[in-house]
C-alpha cells in the first residue's frame, strides 16, 4: 500500500519535466512526510475543462461528491478491482490521474519490530520523480473540488519482502496515454499503463517518518 509519501522537486519543476508547461502560482515548499488526509498534488486532465493536462492539488482521500457523506474515503484503490468497482469504475475510465512523488515509505515487520524503508528511484535525473497512477474525482457540494486515491499492486521483486504491496509507479514514457480521457476501455487503459522497470528503484532502511 501506499500511506506515507515525500515530495521535494518544486511543482514548477514537474510540470516543466513531465508536461513542457508551468506549475501553480502557489504551491508548498518540499515536504518529507506526506500523511493522508491533506491535499496531495496531482497530474490531471479535466475532460469538461480542455484536454491538456495541469497540475493541481486534490485531497488524499476518496471521496466523489455522489457518494454520502458516510461513505469511506480511502486512500488507496486496489488497481485489480478499480475497473469494476461501483466506487471507481467511472474514474478508471475517465479521470486517472498521476500522484508525483520523490519516494513513499512502507514498513517491514521484523523479530525487533516495524523497521521503515523508503523507496525511491536508484538514479534520478535532474527534476525526475516517481509518477505513481492515481484515480480523481470531483468533491464537495459545489463540486469545483477533487479527491484522489493512489492506485496499488502486489508489490514487485525485492520489494515484496517489506510489504506485500505497493503504489503502481507508472514509466513516464507512458503519460500521456495514461491521462488521455478518450481512453475508456479497460483492456486500452491496462495496455496504456507501462510499469517504471523494478530495477530503477532502490529501497533504503531508514528511521520514522515524521
Amino acid at each position: 500500500m501506499c500511506g506515507r509519501f515525500a515530495l521535494y522537486p518544486p511543482l514548477g519543476d514537474i510540470a516543466r519535466v513531465y508536461l513542457g508547461t508551468s506549475g501553480p502560482d502557489a504551491e508548498p515548499g518540499p515536504r518529507g512526510d506526506i500523511t493522508p488526509g491533506v491535499r496531495i498534488p496531482i497530474i490531471y486532465t479535466d475532460p469538461d475543462a480542455g484536454d491538456r493536462p495541469q497540475v493541481a492539488e486534490a485531497h488524499w482521500g476518496y471521496r466523489p461528491r455522489w457518494a454520502g457523506t458516510d461513505a469511506p474515503r480511502p486512500i488507496n484503490a486496489r488497481a485489480e478491482r478499480a475497473a469494476t468497482s461501483p466506487f471507481f469504475r467511472e474514474a478508471f475510465a475517465q479521470r486517472r490521474c498521476l500522484i508525483p512523488a520523490s519516494g513513499w515509505y512502507e514498513w517491514q515487520r521484523t523479530e525487533h519490530g516495524r523497521q521503515p524503508y523508503y523507496i525511491t528511484l536508484a538514479d534520478p535525473a535532474s527534476g525526475e520523480v516517481l509518477l505513481l497512477a492515481g484515480l480523481w474525482e470531483a468533491a464537495g457540494e459545489d463540486g469545483t473540488g477533487r479527491c484522489c486515491a493512489i492506485l496499488t499492486e502486489p508489490a514487485n521483486g525485492a520489494l515484496a519482502s517489506i510489504h506485500p504491496r505497493q503504489p503502481v509507479a507508472l514509466d513516464p514514457a507512458c503519460r500521456w496515454a495514461w491521462l488521455d480521457p478518450a481512453r475508456t476501455e479497460r483492456a486500452a487503459i491496462k495496455a496504456a499503463a507501462r510499469r517504471l522497470p523494478p530495477g530503477r528503484l532502490t529501497a533504503q532502511p531508514t528511521s520514522a517518518p515524521g
